[in-house]
């Protein structure tokens, strides 16, 4: 049951910041980016674990804000618990020692991950930020096709308000 999120407008938030570390929630935002461009979730053999349109998404924020004279970083964390909201100690720690150095933290998750993020942040000066905003929660079914890419098939999107919206389903 991942949380279907959608990236915020967060120019002006970061507009003053010299560095932004990405913090990216490698769970919700990847399901939300794959089927918002009606992607495979997963090309194994070509991106790993990885998703594209995620990783694609992630890109793009990059390029923007380095064209505005801004040093970027990334952090995520795939083990033992890649979502963001129930991250171990040891997990917090990296972000810490990851974080020194940047002005920002844009989280790329949910409202929790961005509740982690500030906690383990919040004796350093750095600034969270988020940049993903909750609209629903996603509902889709896993399908392999060979030989090595998962897709999302029949996506559905269920609202705060519990409407159900269809998604286009990614092809192969």
């Amino acid at each position: 049951m991942p949380l279907h999120l959608e990236p915020l407008n967060v120019s002006d938030q970061l507009q003053i910041c010299e560095s932004v570390l990405i913090v990216s929630c490698p769970v919700c935002p990847p399901v939300s980016l794959a089927t918002d461009r009606a992607a495979p979730f997963k090309n194994l053999l070509k991106n790993g674990i990885k998703t594209a349109a995620y990783e694609d998404f992630i890109c793009e924020t990059r390029e923007a804000l380095e064209q505005s004279g801004v040093r970027t970083g990334v952090f995520t964390s795939y083990m033992p618990c890649a979502a963001m909201c129930i991250w171990t100690q040891g997990q917090r720690n990296r972000l810490l020692k990851r974080a020194k150095g940047f002005e920002a933290a844009l989280v790329m998750g949910c409202e929790s991950a961005r509740c982690t993020v500030q906690e383990v942040l919040k004796d350093t000066g750095c600034k969270t930020v988020l940049g993903m905003g909750l609209i629903g929660i996603t509902n889709a079914t896993l399908k392999f096709r060979f030989p090595s890419t998962i897709t999302l098939e029949d996506p559905v999107r269920v609202t705060a308000n519990e409407k159900v919206a269809n998604l286009p389903s990614a092809g192969a």
